[in-house]
């Protein structure tokens, strides 16, 4: 990713009040980009996007991905030459409790987003748009290996469905109406985003956060599984990386890529348990939840190596630093500082690596 690229650039982001669009945010806002946020209000309270008064740094159009029309004004609005697809219901477990909302917002929400881009005129304003999706997309074989990018879609449980099925929608509009014009569409799938900010229901941090905070235990589900865990920014970076790609290549890069951490860092969630448990200390402990859960996949890893040799990036920080970011975090706002600063400081840290 080249840094000067983003001064100036119309940006327009789906989502930007969670988590992730929120980092995004300032991420761009650094970078000196000019985003407009298209969203529903933030999902959690307390949120990121208040906490970091991210309605100072961007333009905030009040939209849902389920309304077409309303997709198209903001793209107008926006004037945006890049568009950053993040919209979505990103929870497996809350996927379960609605399905019909789940498909709604991630498959006919992806659908409504690339068909306002079509509806704008393909290359006539937007040039690069980049599908956010998920590690969880692929058919889980709970496997050992990592998945790469010609893995075939699948998912057991409703999100990981609508995530495939995003993807099959993004090919198909790309295959129908970008092949050949000026604006490139691909996918991102990236492994298990964490940091802080996130208030998220049924997410390992953000439960055991707010287990510490109260001076709780924190009831872990399933302490055996295994994720690919990285820092919230890593991804981000590797967005960017391929969004300007498409915008100055085009075609070429107009595919699907990973975004992962090192093979070291896919662990246990038991390992994460034990050393935030040892990191927060003032008491902090975990017992494992009893009874019947809902189906999630046991082991799942990325290959990101099409992305290293393609895109040239890589991951700056470790599982062990984003963990102590975290926590930084967190302790942090119990200490009521401005959490803006905080979480500025952290951007600029990772830029600097």
């Amino acid at each position: 990713m080249n840094p000067g690229f983003w001064a100036g650039r119309k940006v327009l982001i789906t989502g930007h009040t969670g988590f992730k669009g929120a980092w995004l945010c300032m991420l761009l806002h650094r970078l000196g980009a000019k985003v407009t946020g298209f969203s529903t209000p933030p999902p959690t309270d307390p949120s990121l996007f208040h906490l970091v008064r991210l309605n100072e740094m961007v333009t905030t159009i009040d939209g849902d991905v389920r309304d077409l029309e309303s997709l198209r004004s903001a793209l107008k609005k926006s004037d945006a030459q890049i568009v950053l697809h993040m919209a979505a219901q990103p929870l497996v477990r809350e996927s379960y409790r609605d399905p019909v909302g789940t498909y709604a917002t991630n498959v006919t929400g992806t659908v409504n987003l690339l068909e306002a881009v079509r509806l704008a005129g393909a290359g006539d304003q937007v040039r690069s748009v980049v599908v956010v999706t998920t590690d969880k997309c692929y058919e889980n074989r709970e496997w050992i290996w990592s998945y790469r990018e010609n893995e075939p879609m699948g998912g057991h449980d409703p999100y990981s469905s609508s995530k495939g099925c995003a993807e099959l929608v993004t090919a198909a509009y790309r295959a129908s109406y970008f092949a050949k014009s000026q604006t490139a569409v691909a996918t991102a799938r990236a492994g298990n985003v964490i940091g802080g900010g996130d208030w998220a229901t049924d997410r390992l941090i953000p439960d055991m956060m707010k287990a510490f905070t109260a001076g709780k235990p924190v009831i872990i589900r399933n302490p055996k599984s295994i994720r690919p865990w990285q820092l919230v920014l890593e991804p981000l970076v590797g967005y960017l990386s391929l969004a300007q790609r498409l915008f100055e290549d085009g075609q070429g890069f107009a595919q699907a890529f990973n975004f992962g951490p090192r093979e070291s860092d896919a662990r246990p969630v038991e390992w994460i348990v034990n050393h935030l448990v040892k990191q927060w200390g003032s008491g902090a402990s975990w017992q494992l939840a009893g009874g019947e859960h809902p189906h999630e996949a046991h082991h799942l890893k990325l290959d990101a190596s099409k992305a290293h040799a393609q895109l040239e990036w890589s991951p700056r920080t470790d599982l062990l630093t984003a963990l102590n970011w975290i926590v930084d975090w967190y302790k942090a706002l119990g200490q009521s500082e401005d959490m803006r600063d905080v979480s500025q400081r952290q951007v600029e840290t990772f830029l600097n690596l």
